[in-house]
C-alpha cells in the first residue's frame, strides 16, 4: 500500500476549455466528445449542458466547455476553482487575439495549471513558430523556450496530435495528484442553472470532494433543497456521484448562482445553520 492516506483516492482532472473565438475550442471539444464517447452515450447527452465525461486510455477526463468566460470570472471573485487544468486554444495561423490574452489573464489570476494546443495545424498559411512567439510575448513561456508550459500543435478538423493532447492532460493530472475522500459528504461547483415549467429547478454542477447523494439536504451561499433526482452528463438517473463527475440535480428551491459552491448533508446544514436558514425536511415543496 503507499503511504497516502486511506482516506485520499485519485480523482480524474477537470479540464476546462478556453481561447479566442474561432480559434477552434468548439471543434476540439466537439472531436474529443465524438471520439471518446460511444455515440449511443453521445445521443444521451442532456442538451446544451457544457459539462461532460470522457475516457482516454481506460482512464477518465471531465472537460468543461466554458461558457463565455462567466463561470471563471465568478468563482475567481469567490475563491473557488471549477478546473484542475485547462487547454489555451491558439489557432497557428491567426495567433494570439484579444480573447486569448483575456484567457491567459484568467488562467494566471485563478494559478490553473494551464496546456497550450496550437491548433489549425493543417491549414497552408499556419505559422507554429510565430504563433509560439506570440505566446512568449504575452508571458506564456513554452517548454523548449525557457518555459515550462507544455504545448502540443493539433488540428481539430483532421484529429491529428488530438490523442496526443489527450496523453499530456492524462501525464499533467498525474504529476498534480488529484485526490478526494469518499468518506465525507458531497461538495462543488455550480456551472450552469434554469428554471424548467415541468421539472422545476435543474442545476448542472461539478462534484469536487467527497460523495454526491441523491436525497441529501443540499445547499449554497443563496439556495438550498434536498436533492430529488440525480442525473449523470448523459441524464441517466444514479444514487450517488465521485469527485470529477458532472451532476444535474433537481431539489433546489431557489435558483443558486453560477460559481457558488454547494454543500451536502451535515456541511450543508452547518451552512444553513450559519445563514440561519432551517433545513428543508423530505416534504419540503420544491418547484414545480
Amino acid at each position: 500500500m503507499s503511504d497516502k492516506k486511506p482516506q485520499n483516492l485519485p480523482r480524474p482532472p477537470i479540464v476546462a476549455v478556453l481561447g479566442h473565438v474561432d480559434h477552434g475550442k468548439t471543434s476540439l471539444l466537439d472531436f474529443i466528445k465524438k471520439t471518446n464517447i460511444t455515440s449511443k452515450e453521445a445521443g444521451g447527452i442532456t442538451q446544451s449542458i457544457g459539462v461532460y465525461e470522457i475516457e482516454h486510455n481506460g482512464k477518465k477526463i471531465t472537460f468543461i466547455d466554458t461558457p463565455g468566460h462567466e463561470a471563471f470570472s465568478k468563482m475567481r471573485t469567490r475563491g473557488a476553482n471549477v478546473a484542475d487544468l485547462a487547454i489555451l486554444v491558439v489557432a497557428a495561423d491567426d495567433g494570439v487575439k484579444p480573447q486569448t490574452k483575456e484567457s491567459i489573464e484568467i488562467l494566471n489570476s485563478t494559478k490553473t495549471p494551464f496546456i497550450v494546443a496550437i491548433n489549425k495545424i493543417d491549414k497552408q498559411n499556419a505559422d507554429i513558430e510565430k504563433t509560439k512567439n506570440d505566446l512568449m510575448t504575452n508571458g506564456v513561456l513554452l517548454e523548449g523556450y525557457g518555459g515550462n508550459i507544455s504545448w502540443h500543435g493539433i488540428s481539430a478538423k483532421t484529429g491529428e496530435g488530438i490523442n496526443e493532447l489527450l496523453d499530456l492532460i492524462l501525464l499533467t493530472a498525474e504529476m498534480e495528484n488529484f485526490t478526494y475522500n469518499p468518506n465525507i459528504d458531497g461538495s462543488g461547483i455550480i456551472l450552469e442553472t434554469k428554471a424548467d415549467s415541468r421539472k422545476g429547478i435543474i442545476t448542472t454542477a461539478i462534484v469536487k470532494n467527497g460523495i454526491l447523494k441523491e436525497g441529501e439536504i443540499i445547499s449554497t451561499q443563496t439556495a438550498n433543497g434536498r436533492i430529488k433526482i440525480l442525473e449523470n452528463f448523459l441524464g441517466q438517473k444514479t444514487e450517488a456521484l465521485s469527485p470529477s463527475s458532472p451532476a444535474i440535480i433537481l431539489g433546489f428551491e431557489t435558483l443558486p448562482q453560477i460559481g457558488e459552491e454547494f454543500f451536502t448533508g451535515s456541511q450543508a446544514i452547518n451552512q444553513l445553520a450559519d445563514l440561519k436558514i432551517i433545513p428543508p425536511t423530505d416534504e419540503s415543496p420544491t418547484a414545480n
